[in-house]
This record gives structure tokens, C-alpha cells and sequence, in this order.
């Protein structure tokens, strides 16, 4: 049962998206009663019982049983829980591929993990610290030559100033296993960042 490890949404009280756990998690949650999966198409939340009821749907993946089928849990509310998400995405390599896309702020050209860099603008030697506004992506080609050398000195020119990408839950999942339901439950702001991170 490989979707027993597929990411589902987690919504707080307040229907705000919190972070995403494995639809073996939800389920617990859900037949615990410390969560109910939501229906995206009609926004109905359910408990167990009465999601183990409804109709499985053709093409989608489901959860069997000896005793049952039922469909997997793509969103879940949490019923005791009203934790508001972080409001900063920790600086890391990770998370600054995913920021910039895997694609060179100098060139454009994207890039295997290997053929890319991780450059400071302002150089340390220059004063520069390592941060989501100092740091950026340049393939090897580039970040030779650049240099030690800021942009303007090198004349070379940023796709776009580096900042602290939005918070969102769907960062720290990969793009291939976000789930289209996701969209009425994800701001416009925090989904499209997720997108070009992926």
C-alpha cells in the first residue's frame, strides 16, 4: 500500500493549511477523532464512519481493507488544534534550490544539482553574510566569472533579487507529490511560490 506514504494536507481549526503529514497518519488521526478528512469537491468534513461511506471514485487511489474500502484522505481538519504555521522557511541548501528553481540567477540556464553553485553576492571577503538575500544560485560557468566580485563589479546582471521565500506547507513537499485538491486550501500567495520552488 505505497499511498500510505503519500503526503496529505493538514488544515488547522481555523481551515488554515498548517503542514502535511502521511495519509497513514491522517487516517489514524481522522478514526482517533483528532482530525476529519475533508471532501474537496463539496468542502464536507467527515469522520470516520461517514467517510468510510462514501463512494470510492474511478482513478483515484483508495485504502482496502479485509472489511472495507474507502477512499484516501487528500485534506484533513484538525478538531483540537488551532497552531497558526511558521512564518519563516529556514535558510538551507535545499530549500535555496528550491527557491531559485534550480536555475542560475545569472544565466537562467537550469541546472543539475552538480552543475550549480551556491554564490554570495556580496562576497564574504567583501562583508557578505550568508542569508536568502545574500545567497543565489550560479552555475560553475558563472561563479567563475563573477569571481570574488559583486554583480555590478563583474557587470553581470541577477535574474531577480534574492529574498526569503514565502512560508508555505507545501514547500517540503516535492512538486510530482502535490495534490491538485491542495488549490482551495492553499492560498494563491503560498501555492504559486511552492510551484516555482519545486
Amino acid at each position: 500500500m505505497a499511498c500510505l506514504e503519500e503526503p496529505t494536507l493538514v488544515l488547522n481549526r481555523s481551515w488554515v493549511a498548517v503542514s502535511t503529514t502521511t495519509v497513514r497518519e491522517a487516517v489514524s488521526m481522522i478514526y482517533r477523532g483528532a482530525a476529519r478528512a475533508i471532501q474537496p469537491e463539496t468542502w464536507q468534513a467527515h469522520n470516520f464512519d461517514s467517510w468510510a461511506e462514501l463512494a470510492l471514485v474511478e482513478g483515484q487511489p483508495a485504502l482496502h481493507t479485509v472489511r472495507l474500502a474507502m477512499r484516501v484522505p487528500e485534506v484533513i481538519l484538525l478538531t483540537r488544534h488551532t497552531r497558526m504555521p511558521p512564518r519563516q522557511v529556514p535558510f538551507s541548501r535545499r530549500n535555496l534550490y528550491r527557491r531559485d528553481g534550480y536555475r542560475c540567477q545569472y544565466c537562467g540556464h537550469q541546472q543539475l544539482t552538480q552543475e550549480l553553485s551556491i554564490d554570495h553576492v556580496v562576497p564574504r571577503s567583501h562583508g557578505g553574510g550568508t542569508s536568502w538575500e545574500n545567497c543565489v544560485l550560479a552555475c560553475l560557468a558563472c561563479n567563475v566569472c563573477k569571481a570574488n566580485r559583486t554583480p555590478a563589479q563583474a557587470r553581470m546582471t541577477l535574474l531577480r533579487t534574492p529574498t526569503r521565500p514565502p512560508w508555505s506547507p507545501c514547500l517540503m513537499v516535492q512538486m510530482g507529490r502535490r495534490r491538485a485538491s491542495w488549490e482551495k486550501f492553499v492560498s494563491d500567495q503560498y501555492w504559486n511560490a511552492a510551484l516555482e520552488e519545486g
